[in-house]
């Protein structure tokens, strides 16, 4: 049975009627923007292109940054390299080509003290959004070049007409002004107009934070928060409502987890599985290497839960190379000495395969029949899995397919689980009746991602690695690094070991990712004459996958160059090198994952990247993969780069599925949050009824995956 209702429950005004008059005002927060004053079916559109289609979403569309008026320096005052930020009217827009084919546009402001322009090389879009007459703000580093003051790709916001609206020009001037994430035909300017007018409508709006939770965290009022968060009276005040905002996302996905987690514990049982017994005890004895501490501290934790009576549902994550499968085998032959069957869902069919071998070879002549189930294995129905025949099932999505079914699954292993998506990995845990789930993820989770994402999983974290591995060494190249990396991979080639190379993915078109590895192939081949290489893309067949990834394995291929199909899952110890072109347009994540390919032997291994980046968060990722070699270092500082910066002239980005919380710097907020939501649903506060389902229908307004079950009494 799934714990999840998505059948959002009744409004709190169907049977809640002392909160009538302010549940109206927050229901009014799903009526459609159409409802506030001057928003017609045309701004509507514009409004639809940010996300933005009923009154909340409106209103928690919250500034990307502010421009602090009082903060402006005026081009007559500015200095040479000082960092500024400047207000004026676009004056001149002027578009010119070089010599050398570059592309130069150069547009001017007027600030009434003097003229400074910004200049962009090859992104003459820009100059899309800047008419004469704009206002706009530039940051940056100020410059003077030919006897003019310049910023060269300055940070900058359009702000929009102070004329287009004389009546509101007090949200526009002098003041603590928002800067919104705009579209085509909308400026910021015209989003402050259209914010003002629907905070007109949350006069007298009943706060859904409970009030004791609120008074005992000293919380701003929502109708305040609101104001002030958009337009600030000062930033002591804005930094109270910001973080009142915020509290109040993640205190109502915490009130979601609580519930889910609570449900599972009273009406989820799960497997009841007997202490470990002899298939598990001889697997241990029998394994080519003993168990880190790390390891059996995680194993500890997992079988404790297996030997309950709850469902376990926890999150098993470590180090690329940590160690995990072994821990998740050893669960899975608790389950099958216990008369269950056991599932493995790996993302790829390179990865399914991959840990198809891999447990064959680890199992040995224990009594333990396995199967493989991918796309390409399985064309229709198998009885040997649905009469219980087969004790453990590996195999990729093919497995939630429907013909394919469980005599008694007891234990659904989820392996890179943010590979998938919820219901793919409640499509899996519904081939059994309530069996236990471990979820698995070689891409550390930042603590405040863990609170937040994942807080109705128990986590258990591997941090050793298995002795006698030396690590990665890596190094971020650019061009003129080129020929020395080559000399290093012919060493390593002469040695008899093997090596990777990575070309980014091309999203737009697999011809074109295909001519890029062929490309790559070209060059390589006479690069390094007389040795053996091998292609791995996301075009070829599976069977050809299989038999490249093989081929590598068996060393008949020495060099593999591969899109990063290969990113998870790929154990071949003899693999030292690693270079990866164009490192800049990945991700840190994956580049971690990527750089766990190699070093999983006994020499020491290096990881080349080759990176020309232009932006500011390309340079801090290279910095940081340079920097960091553990993943959970790496996953923090990935938080703070795609985190939400300084509120102040600094550009903001963050999670997707936290909207208004960025999660940096918040680890306090998170916890408070945390503990308000799960306290709230223990009982620990006394509020009424009336509060209880106010709380209920707002998170279900959030997240519409919550229970009411709790509501009832």
């Amino acid at each position: 049975m799934s714990p999840v209702n998505n059948n959002r429950i009744a409004h709190p005004v169907d049977n809640q009627v002392e909160f009538t008059q302010g549940v109206v005002k927050l229901k009014h927060f799903e009526a459609p923007v159409t409802s506030i004053h001057g928003v017609g079916s045309a701004m509507a559109g514009k409004l639809e292109k940010l996300g933005i289609s009923t009154v909340g979403d409106l209103l928690y569309h919250l500034p990307r940054k502010y421009l602090d008026r009082s903060t402006v320096t005026p081009v007559s005052c500015m200095a040479e390299n000082q960092e500024v930020t400047v207000v004026g009217k676009v004056c001149k827009v002027e578009s010119r080509g070089t010599k050398t084919r570059k592309q130069i546009l150069t547009v001017t402001i007027f600030d009434g003290t003097g003229y400074i322009s910004g200049v962009w090389f090859n992104q003459d879009y820009h100059k899309e959004k800047m008419e004469n007459g704009t206002e706009v703000s530039f940051s940056g580093k100020a410059r003077f070049q030919y006897g003019n003051l310049q910023i060269v790709n300055p940070d900058y916001d359009v702000l929009g007409s102070v004329s287009m609206d004389q009546k509101n020009e007090s949200i526009h001037t002098g003041r603590i002004i928002p800067v919104y994430a705009s579209t085509a035909g909308l400026t910021s300017a015209g989003l402050r107009r259209v914010v003002t007018r629907g905070l007109d409508t949350t006069e007298g709006l009943v706060d859904p934070v409970p009030e004791a939770v609120r008074k005992k965290y000293r919380l701003m009022d929502l109708e305040e928060a609101l104001r002030e968060v958009h337009f600030p009276t000062d930033k002591k005040r804005l930094g109270r409502a910001r973080y009142r905002v915020n509290f109040e996302e993640i205190f109502f996905m915490q009130v979601g987890l609580a519930l889910k987690k609570k449900y599972r514990s009273l009406n989820v049982k799960g497997k009841r599985h007997r202490m470990p017994g002899k298939l598990v005890l001889d697997f241990i004895e029998n394994l080519p290497f003993q168990l880190t501490e790390s390891q059996r501290r995680a194993w500890a934790e997992i079988s404790f839960d297996m030997v309950g009576i709850a469902q376990m549902n926890r999150l098993l994550q470590g180090e690329v190379g940590s160690g995990k499968t072994v821990v998740a085998l050893m669960a899975l032959l608790l389950s099958i000495e216990n008369g269950f069957q056991g599932a493995i869902m790996s993302p790829t069919e390179v990865l399914a395969e991959q840990h198809f071998r891999k447990i064959k070879e680890l199992l040995g002549d224990l009594p333990v029949s396995l199967k493989l189930v991918t796309s390409g294995t399985n064309s229709g129905a198998d009885e040997s899995i649905s009469e219980g025949k087969v004790d453990l099932v590996i195999g990729t999505h093919a497995l939630i397919q429907e013909k394919v079914r469980f005599a008694d699954l007891g234990l659904a292993v989820i392996d890179e689980q943010q590979r998938f998506g919820l219901n793919q990995r409640e499509d899996l845990v519904a081939k059994g009746e309530e069996p236990d789930v471990l979820h698995m993820s070689a891409t550390p989770i930042p603590r405040t991602l863990a609170m937040t994402a994942y807080g109705d999983l128990d986590i258990t974290t591997i941090t050793d690695v298995p002795k006698g591995r030396k690590g990665v060494v890596t190094v971020v190249a650019d061009e003129g690094q080129r020929q020395g990396a080559y000399a290093m991979v012919r060493k390593e080639l002469q040695a008899g070991r093997q090596v990777f190379v990575i070309c980014p993915m091309i999203e737009e078109s697999g011809k074109l990712e295909l001519r890029t590895v062929e490309e790559e192939a070209r060059k390589l081949a006479g690069v390094f004459a007389g040795h053996k290489i091998g292609l791995l893309h996301g075009r070829m067949e599976s069977g050809e996958k299989t038999g490249t990834m093989r081929s590598f394995e068996r060393g008949e291929i020495e060099i593999l160059i591969s899109t990063v199909v290969v990113e998870v899952g790929i154990d071949v110890p003899n693999a030292t090198v690693m270079i990866i072109e164009n490192a800049d347009r990945f991700g840190l994540a994956q580049l971690h994952q990527l750089r766990g390919r190699v070093g999983r032997g006994r020499e020491r291994a290096v990881c080349v990247l080759f990176a020309e980046p232009e932006t500011p968060e390309a340079r801090a990722r290279m910095e940081a993969i340079g920097r960091y070699n553990d993943g959970f270092s790496l996953a923090e500082a990935d938080l703070q780069i795609r985190g939400e910066g300084a509120l102040f002239g600094i550009r903001q980005s963050g999670y997707s599925d936290v909207r208004v919380s960025k999660l940096i710097h918040s680890s306090d907020l998170i916890k408070k949050a945390r503990k308000a939501g799960f306290s709230l649903i223990d009982g620990e506060f006394e509020i009424s009824q009336a509060e209880k389902r106010l709380v209920l229908w707002e998170a279900n307004r959030r997240y519409g995956d919550t229970l009411d079950w709790l509501f009832k009494s």
